[in-house]
């Protein structure tokens, strides 16, 4: 057994004991009763199950979660796909995941918005040329797999995000 505190979604849990090998995936979803980050392939290779890390200095990267430790996010500040929404209101993004029809079935939506939301932030601290913007894009989301061949329209929905505020996000 571990001690594990973090903060997720803005809210701080813990110090608990966890089991070492207790996977964040399962820690999400067993014990805090999110269920919004999937369990895909189970080897860290589809991203379904990527969660948001916040860095100290701002930024922040995707992690998965089915294979890696809980205990590995003790003391991190982390981001679930529940966390995007704020006092109801969706984000662009998920509005643009919407309004595109960026899913099928759903199952990689989650790990598919958190690396777009992540794009996005990096892109309103470092604005890309218009020009850079489908090899940035493409660049962001690949190792994203969906099994429902869904690629188009999550890129649409990235981009259309992008387009829609380009002083935020283009040069």
């Amino acid at each position: 057994m571990t001690n594990l505190a973090l903060t997720i979604n803005g809210r701080a849990y813990g110090p608990m004991d966890v089991r070492d090998e207790l996977t964040m995936n399962d820690f999400l979803r067993e014990f805090l009763g999110m269920t919004g980050t999937k369990f895909g392939c189970g080897a860290a290779q589809c991203l379904s199950c990527a969660v948001i890390v916040d860095r100290p200095d701002g930024s922040s990267y995707t992690n998965p979660t089915c294979i890696v430790p809980a205990v590995n996010f003790d003391g991190k500040s982390i981001r679930t796909v529940e966390g995007h929404a704020s006092d109801g209101a969706l984000t662009p993004l998920q509005t643009a995941f919407i309004e595109h029809f960026a899913f099928q079935c759903g199952y990689c939506t989650a790990g598919f918005l958190n690396e777009g939301q992540v794009l996005l932030e990096r892109l309103a601290r470092q604005k890309v040329a218009r020009a850079d913007v489908e090899a940035t894009i493409a660049e962001a989301l690949d190792g994203h797999l969906c099994r429902c061949t869904g690629y188009v329209k999550y890129h649409e929905a990235v981009r259309a995000v992008i387009l829609a505020d380009p002083g935020r996000y283009l040069i």
